[in-house]
């Protein structure tokens, strides 16, 4: 049965305060835009009103929507690039300062015991483990040797902020992010059509299996996987469904009460929660199918899980 509560993510308990990056120093001028790509704008349909989605999300209506030419990263921003940033300006994640974040229960280290381990209540399968932050993803002892180029996890919205800031970029809006993941198709239901796996084929990382407990790995992850692994939508773009969550610039509302505004939507002038996009290696149709294009839930800007983590986005010149 599928639930209509955020269910791939878990959030702490937060008034959703918005921490100014004002220490962080622009690094624009160095910043390049390879691994960027420049997409003209325009007009596109977006949101559903199909069945297969949650309409208490705000999915729909579908409405005509118009949004300016940008660049976009091809992939979101990796354990390598995120790297560079904290070694550059000295960083500590919100994670780090917290002390904690959440790990997904089949990744707990064997020398912890998860039932000591503190879980939100509608969602068990998170536990709160000290010490987990995106340089080690499964707490003290993990690393993220093998995983330079997978996308950086554990970071929170004002940690994404921080990153875009440096790099000179900014987050995307929810507009800006679904034109982007269409990739040029017209309401189908996934970035590459409406057949999930199409001649069999796998498209995306997600689970497979029984979740929260059993994963198949049918499409060879367990976890996170490379950030330009499986074949990239029609503009490019590298798992814009599943791998992980990406956070967007707007506020989330599941009532939408800027849907009247369709030149570049900004989402609500304020709220409790960011949105974010996409889903995760975490997402199943049986539970939580929000790897379709259209899906949208939010998270607390201060929140992490070791499935978030987001690309960047950068205004075209005129």
């Amino acid at each position: 049965m599928k639930d209509s509560n955020h269910c791939c993510t878990a959030s702490r308990d937060s008034e959703g305060a918005i921490q100014e990056p004002d220490q962080i120093a622009s690094g624009a001028q160095s910043a390049s835009e390879n691994g960027m790509i420049e997409l003209p704008g325009g007009s596109f349909m977006m949101g559903t009103d199909s069945d297969e989605g949650f309409p208490e999300d705000g999915e729909g209506p579908i409405r005509e929507v118009t949004v300016n030419p940008f660049l976009i990263d091809q992939t979101a921003v990796t354990n390598a690039e995120f790297s560079e940033f904290v070694e550059a300006t000295g960083y500590k994640t919100e994670a780090e300062k917290f002390g904690w974040s959440f790990v997904f229960h089949l990744f707990i280290p064997e020398h912890l015991n998860k039932k000591q381990l503190k879980s939100p209540a509608q969602t068990p399968w998170w536990k709160a483990v000290e010490g987990a932050y995106w340089r080690q993803p499964e707490g003290p002892g993990s690393s993220i040797a093998n995983r330079t180029d997978h996308p950086v996890v554990h970071v929170s919205w004002n940690d994404a902020r921080a990153y875009c800031k440096w790099a000179g970029k900014r987050l995307p809006t929810e507009a800006e992010w679904e034109y982007a993941a269409r990739g040029g198709l017209k309401q189908k239901t996934f970035a590459w059509g409406d057949e999930l796996t199409p001649e069999g084929k796998h498209m995306c990382n997600i689970w497979q299996g029984d979740f929260p407990d059993k994963n198949t790995k049918e499409d060879g992850y367990l976890g996170t996987a490379p950030a330009d692994r499986f074949p990239p939508n029609g503009y490019g773009l590298y798992n814009v469904a599943g791998n992980v969550w990406e956070w967007c610039q707007d506020w989330f509302s599941a009532t939408y009460p800027m849907l009247k505004i369709t030149d570049n939507p900004q989402g609500p002038g304020d709220g409790n929660a960011k949105t974010i996009r996409g889903g995760s290696y975490l997402c199943h149709h049986s539970y939580c199918n929000r790897y379709r294009v259209a899906a949208r839930t939010a998270n607390t800007p201060d929140s992490s899980t070791g499935n978030m983590g987001f690309r960047c986005v950068k205004d075209v010149d005129t």
